[in-house]
């Protein structure tokens, strides 16, 4: 019997428009949870989910632009679209039309204030404390029956099983998950004894992953003396928690492997440091043999008085120096005696009386012959006057043969002063009586 078989192509060209002609896949209401979201430069291609089941989305170009917010990784939405066939890989997928958030858009507004308030007030930029490297306590918080705790205690026990670790069961998602974080930190504060907190739960929604989103559960993570490392959610999810945590760890298994060394590690380079400890040691104390070795043939442990020739020639030349020195001084000191001697000898009242009767014996005899030799100046000058005057005494001209005449107690100097009565004449030796008789005058 003949049977005609179809080509791939026709049977996917067949289902796509058993698709395109379906009126009840031209237009389909959903919801769900975004995932494998990135954001492209055109059309954006991610997934819709729920608990059972997950289909392939494209929104094209045209309308995501006209969207109001920015999807993120599980974040609920509702949309509107049509179910289209993909020939290429025979692929069933929604044309997303329209979306918008389904009961989240709250949490996220709500979410990005918080944000913002906590990064204003500089909760972010804390100065983050540093994880211990050797720990000997961890405390775990998180829920004791989920895989958290299974990876944490087998990451630990595999790679520092001396560490001991201390499970908090806490309450991770629901209403009372935010108090149960809270206590439990204070508890593990209270204790006082453990050097790393570890917060973690698996992923989820952002309706599981909340209570890490909570301010006082932020608040009470920065408040914590502890160091403390975040591990929330998968690799894509970020809470305030992982924001306000010293470390945040992508998953609960890396934050074991980021609170622990490996202990088979560390064993091994404690020995590759104790065996180069040793060596150094030894080569040290070989390099001092040597040393010891090398000073005890020294000259100086063989002759030990030639450690001291050197300082003995010094000391002599110091000892030396220090007699020319002194003698310098003393013969200084002696010179500046006999000058300030000599000084004070002529500063005293004793010296001084003799100097001033010196003085007084050369001032006396200076004025006894200013005294003798004024007199003689006026002794001469007498002389002179006395000369002088004799020259113009009428005496002395009248000695020549000269007279003058004396008529009523006037001398008579003129022929026309005389009148006939008696005249005096005075000779040089004498007076004579006279009588005028006649007066004549000469003519001019």
């Amino acid at each position: 019997m003949s049977q005609d078989y179809l080509t791939v192509s026709a049977l996917t060209k067949y289902i796509k428009r058993k698709f395109d002609v379906d009126p009840y896949l031209e237009r389909v209401y959903l919801t769900g949870e975004i995932s494998n979201f990135r954001l492209r430069p055109n059309h954006q291609y991610f997934s819709l989910k729920d608990d059972r089941a997950k289909i392939s989305a494209v929104m094209f170009k045209g309308a995501f632009q006209k969207l109001k917010f920015t999807p993120k990784e599980g974040m609920k939405v509702l949309v509107v679209g049509r179910i289209t066939l993909y020939e290429a890989s025979g692929n069933y997928q929604i044309a997303i039309e329209h979306m918008e958030p389904d009961g989240v858009g709250a949490l996220y507004q709500a979410l990005a204030e918080l944000k913002d308030k906590l990064n204003r007030e500089g909760l972010f930029n804390l100065p983050k404390k540093n994880l211990p490297r050797f720990p000997k306590k961890i405390a775990v918080l998180t829920s004791p029956s989920g895989a958290v705790i299974r990876d944490i205690m087998t990451t630990v026990q595999r790679r520092y099983p001396i560490v001991q670790l201390v499970l908090f069961p806490t309450v991770v998602q629901g209403e009372n998950s935010a108090p149960s974080i809270i206590k439990n930190i204070q508890r593990a504060e209270a204790i006082g004894d453990f050097d790393t907190l570890i917060i973690g739960r698996g992923g989820g929604s952002i309706e599981d992953l909340w209570s890490f989103n909570e301010e006082k559960v932020a608040r009470a993570i920065v408040d914590c003396p502890i160091p403390v490392i975040s591990s929330v959610g998968h690799e894509t999810d970020t809470t305030i928690a992982d924001l306000v945590a010293d470390v945040r760890a992508a998953t609960p298994t890396a934050a074991a492997e980021l609170a622990v060394p490996v202990l088979s590690e560390e064993v091994l380079r404690i020995k590759e440091k104790q065996s180069r400890l040793e060596q150094a040691f030894l080569n040290q104390m070989e390099r001092k043999k040597a040393r010891f070795a090398h000073v005890k043939e020294s000259y100086i442990f063989r002759q030990p008085q030639r450690l001291y020739e050197a300082q003995t020639v010094q000391l002599d030349t110091l000892k030396q120096r220090l007699q020319q020195s002194l003698t310098l001084q003393v013969h200084q000191k002696e010179k500046e005696l006999l000058q300030q001697t000599a000084r004070l000898e002529q500063v005293t009242p004793k010296n001084q009386v003799a100097q001033a009767l010196q003085t007084v014996t050369y001032l006396d005899q200076r004025l006894q012959e200013q005294m003798n030799n004024y007199v003689e100046q006026k002794n001469q000058r007498l002389k002179q006057a006395i000369n002088a005057l004799d020259l113009l005494s009428p005496l002395k001209i009248m000695g020549r043969g000269y007279t003058y005449t004396v008529q009523e107690k006037q001398v008579i100097h003129s022929v026309a002063q005389l009148k006939k009565e008696p005249v005096t004449i005075h000779f040089a030796d004498g007076t004579a009586q006279a009588q005028i008789t006649a007066i004549k005058k000469e003519e001019d």
